[in-house]
């Protein structure tokens, strides 16, 4: 099962690195980093590259399709060679999936239009723009595709996976061996429970603002 994980300038690194340690793990899974290009791709803080050992054109029909969010997927939202490939590789694909605003991509390349999905919760109204029917939810499965709320939801959207295709007992192995426990020090992770203040904050400076 070749599994293929997209990076863009400006991703954010979580978004791609979560699910590479959970469905990475499936037995006899080829996980790939690809680009439109190959080589070193910088994350959102610029101080880390994941290598991206294939181009687009190498690796036309994955079977599953991971795409990440970051602050440098809204220009990726009009480059058509990625929009292209996307189109390209769900029209193959078993399953076909996002983090954070990872769905905006797959929104924009209209693969998401008349389908439940989610972003993170400052992106999550743009989905609306695209047809699709936002959803706060923290894993979102609709048919064949997966979305995932931000960041760290990651690596619950790819033990979700993990379970549907190798079952549930080795998505528990995965999870136990990952130590994956969540136990946060705040209880802050999302707009409903943060201080009210904060959310203000991020929304007002959010690149994601409707008019």
């Amino acid at each position: 099962m070749q599994i293929a994980v997209v990076l863009f300038d400006r991703f954010t690194a979580l978004d791609a690195v979560g699910p590479y340690e959970t469905l990475g793990r499936l037995p006899d899974a080829d996980l790939v980093f690809v680009a439109e290009e190959r080589g070193p791709v910088r994350s959102d803080t610029g101080r880390l590259a994941l290598v991206a050992d294939r181009s687009f054109a190498e690796v036309p029909h994955p079977d599953i399709v991971i795409v990440p969010g970051g602050p440098g997927q809204t220009p990726q939202m009009e480059n058509e060679a990625l929009l292209a490939w996307l189109r390209e590789a769900d029209a193959h694909s078993t399953w076909t999936t996002s983090v954070c605003t990872g769905s905006l991509l797959l929104a924009a390349a209209g693969l998401l239009a008349g389908r439940r999905a989610t972003s993170h919760w400052l992106a999550l109204d743009f989905l609306k723009q695209f047809g699709a029917e936002p959803t706060g939810e923290r894993v979102v499965l609709d048919g064949k595709y997966v979305t995932a709320a931000g960041v760290s939801s990651g690596i619950d959207m790819g033990l979700t996976l993990l379970g549907r295709i190798a079952g549930d007992e080795h998505a528990q192995a995965v999870q136990l061996l990952t130590e994956y426990d969540p136990q946060p020090p705040y209880d802050a992770g999302s707009p409903q429970k943060a201080p009210a203040h904060l959310v203000e904050e991020f929304r007002t400076k959010s690149r994601f603002i409707l008019t």
